[in-house]
């Protein structure tokens, strides 16, 4: 089994996306976590609406600090904005996304932002071997 990371700032919008798109692709075959390094306590309800869109229930969802983590060596960590304020944990890979916060933009705007999570999940799902062959509401010819 694959533990994957994805780590922003307040873990209210990015990484909670990112975490919820990891869980439809990757089923029982991957480990989620997310969380942040400065937690806003919160998941953003622009973000928690983007992802009823897609079926997604990210209601459920926590907002979690990195001190929350286990104690483990993740497979892969994806960072979004958190920078040096974002302290390195132990990872076999690791990659800076640099996508932009979309808790101020406007619906359409933040349907981009949750877009392009999307896309970038499920390449480094593709990329640790782990294809559930699931396709999601909002795919092409979905």
């Amino acid at each position: 089994m694959k533990r994957v990371l994805f780590v922003c700032v307040e873990n209210a919008n990015r990484s909670q996306m990112a975490e919820a798109f990891a869980r439809m692709l990757g089923g029982d075959s991957i480990e989620v976590f997310s969380a942040g390094s400065q937690p806003s306590g919160k998941v953003n309800p622009k973000a928690v609406a983007s992802m009823r869109e897609l079926a997604y229930d990210l209601s459920v969802h926590d907002s979690k600090s990195l001190d929350d983590l286990p104690d483990v060596e993740f497979d892969f960590v994806a960072t979004m904005g958190c920078g040096d304020a974002c302290p390195m944990v132990r990872s076999r890979k690791r990659e800076d996304w640099f996508i932009p916060d979309p808790k101020n933009l406007p619906p359409d705007e933040f349907r981009e932002v949750r877009d392009l999570i999307r896309d970038k999940v499920r390449v480094a799902l593709e990329d640790l071997g782990v294809t559930s062959g699931v396709g999601l509401p909002g795919d092409k010819g979905i």
